[in-house]
């Protein structure tokens, strides 16, 4: 469960904004929509090759 504490005259905005901020940095959302749909964990590795190629190409086209 998050909490946030909100001090004396602290505006509603700001407390949403610190949940908000709190929320999103615990996956939830995230892990959600992963487990929605069953992906093999050969896809997962695959995904996760081309994506580590992807940013590697990017890296070198940005030393040059």
């Amino acid at each position: 469960m998050i909490i946030v504490p909100i001090k004396e005259g602290e505006n509603i905005e700001r407390a949403l904004k610190k949940f908000k901020r709190k929320f999103e940095k615990t996956g939830a959302v995230r892990e959600l929509r992963s487990r929605k749909n069953f992906e093999k964990p050969s896809v997962i590795k695959r995904m996760a090759k081309q994506k580590a190629i992807y940013v590697q190409h990017l890296r070198l086209q940005e030393e040059q």
